[in-house]
């Protein structure tokens, strides 16, 4: 029985059909956020949220029993557990905002996908890295907030009275939102100079460490790529040897 839930559930069939339940799920959850169709066919939407939970459900149960004990041995299995358990506590009362999470039923797209799942897998793969980068923006950071404190807060404390009101404006300005128009050019007129410290930090910030960052995550992604086609390669490889070794025993019995 475990193995032919095993072969039921790894069918591609079977995937193709968890996923579309995931997209109209998608598309249902939407639509009650909408007053009006609530109003017209809440009913509707909510007998149809309620099967795609159970359809779910029943995925999850299905795992289990195919794979057992070693069901919580991957992590995306304990992705969609969690994912799946949080839509089965009560909204009710304290908990209402777990309703509003219902939405994450959606993030099962990652693990029903492979291809969005080396995605993420890439994504984690390049984190160690990542934050070496943010330790090194956040210096960075708070080197230009003091500077830009001690240099511009007399002048135009909206922005730069405090650190905390300069780290924020720094932000906006390494985002490029309105980094001209709206900050450099009104300082520039009482610190015409004062390009001379946004200009170098937009060029550290924006186009050298965050070009870093998406950087580790493409090379992270293009290795998560290689293992996956490396680990298909292998299992290719050993299937055309055992069929070789199966053949090669058959002719060992013939030559006999």
């Amino acid at each position: 029985m475990r193995d032919s839930i095993t072969k039921f559930i790894t069918d591609s069939r079977f995937g193709n059909f968890i996923l579309t339940v995931i997209i109209v799920n998608a598309i249902v959850l939407g639509l009650q956020t909408s007053e009006n169709l609530m109003a017209r066919s809440g009913g509707v939407l909510d007998v149809i949220d309620n099967i795609c939970l159970g359809i779910f459900v029943v995925e999850i149960t299905l795992k289990f029993i195919a794979h057992d004990i070693r069901f919580f041995k991957s992590g995306w299995n304990i992705f969609d557990f969690l994912i799946v358990g949080i839509s089965l506590v009560p909204g009710a009362g304290g908990l209402s905002v777990l309703r509003a999470m219902r939405i994450l039923r959606v993030l099962r797209v990652v693990s029903v996908a492979p291809s969005l799942r080396r995605v993420v897998e890439g994504f984690i793969v390049a984190l160690p890295g990542m934050a070496s980068v943010f330790v090194l923006m956040a210096i960075i950071f708070y080197i230009a907030g003091v500077m830009a404190t001690k240099l511009f807060a007399e002048a135009f404390p909206q922005w730069f009275g405090t650190l905390g009101h300069s780290l924020y404006s720094l932000f906006q300005i390494m985002t490029l939102e309105s980094w001209s128009m709206g900050i450099v050019r009104p300082v520039m007129k009482v610190h015409p100079q004062a390009w001379a410290f946004f200009v170098p930090f937009i060029m550290i910030t924006t186009f050298a460490v965050v070009n870093l960052v998406v950087g580790l995550i493409v090379t992270s992604m293009e290795g998560a790529g290689d293992e996956a086609e490396a680990a298909a390669t292998d299992g290719f490889r050993e299937d055309v040897m055992a069929k070789l070794a199966a053949i090669e025993a058959k002719l060992e019995k013939l030559d006999k």
